[in-house]
């Protein structure tokens, strides 16, 4: 890891809304938050702006962003929420800047774009982690590993043991986020690789079908067949047709993975649930699955 992305008290933190809107309790929780962990809240000019269910239009909200990406005295950058709305203003972005005095850029969900971007075409970290948005309901250990990891703590993640898992240990550098946006960017000149990687996918308030829909298209597109490892976080909030699908998501996301020789972590304690523990992406990781549960550790 770069030395400019370990964080000592006193570093500033950037605070952007690059997707939907937010209210001032949301830029409140997180400049006490940021506080209390010893750092400086530096609040985007428009994050408090409206645009429809966006924060602001697409130019502001990637000015925001483009201004906390060029400035070195800001050692990280939090996405205030997700939502929607981050794809707008991806093409937008330039990273020239941010390449030469890289810095955390810290959220998950919609803020998958940046990541995408960041860890496959730039080949730097980034960390999936809530937001403050979600502060309010998650765990206090989901939190303050956000701050032990910023300090570049070592930070080893345990999952329970599932019937679903599949045994085995895989290394490689991790990468994903939320399964729509992955899926979103198949095709498109902001695609991923995942050949050789440990792939990390999660997802929230989708119905089975359109599961079995992504998980196929990230098939054909070639992008389960050289993984390493699977690891799935939380699908929350999972819904199905008054015609049932036929298959719970474990089987539905196993069946297309069902013909690689690798371990397979479910019941992943990150995404859209209360113990979103934070995940260095773009790093290297070695997953173990055993018949007592997942681990992984960053190396």
């Amino acid at each position: 890891m770069r030395n400019s992305m370990i964080l000592k008290q006193g570093d500033k933190i950037g605070l952007v809304a690059t997707a939907r809107w937010i209210e001032q309790e949301t830029v409140d929780i997180a400049m006490a938050q940021i506080s209390e962990w010893g750092f400086i809240p530096v609040v985007g000019k428009h994050a408090l702006s409206k645009n429809g269910q966006l924060a602001g239009t697409d130019k502001a909200r990637a000015s925001d962003l483009q201004m906390m990406l060029d400035d070195n005295t800001i050692k990280a950058i939090f996405c205030l929420r997700g939502g929607y709305g981050t794809i707008r203003i991806i093409d937008r972005l330039d990273f020239t800047l941010f390449t030469q005095f890289p810095k955390w850029i810290c959220g998950f969900s919609d803020i998958t774009i940046l990541h995408a971007h960041i860890n496959d075409k730039l080949g730097l970290p980034t960390l999936h982690c809530s937001m403050p948005y979600s502060f309010p309901t998650n765990t206090s250990d989901a939190i303050a590993q956000i701050n032990a990891i910023l300090k570049s703590e070592s930070i080893t993640i345990s999952s329970e043991a599932t019937s679903y898992n599949k045994i085995g240990e895989a290394s490689g550098i991790l990468v994903g986020g939320n399964l729509s946006i992955l899926y979103s960017l198949l095709g498109t000149r902001y695609g991923f690789s995942t050949a050789g990687k440990i792939l990390f996918i999660e997802d929230l308030d989708e119905y089975k079908y359109h599961i079995d829909r992504m998980m196929m298209s990230m098939k054909l597109a070639g992008k389960l067949d050289h993984i390493k490892g699977l690891i799935v976080g939380g699908m929350s909030d999972m819904k199905d047709n008054p015609v049932p699908f036929g298959m719970e998501i474990e089987e539905i996301i196993l069946e297309h993975v069902a013909h690689l020789n690798i371990p397979v972590c479910f019941n992943f304690p990150a995404g859209h649930i209360e113990h979103n523990l934070p995940i260095r992406l773009g790093t290297q990781a070695a997953l173990s699955v055993t018949t007592s549960g997942g681990k992984l550790s960053f190396l």
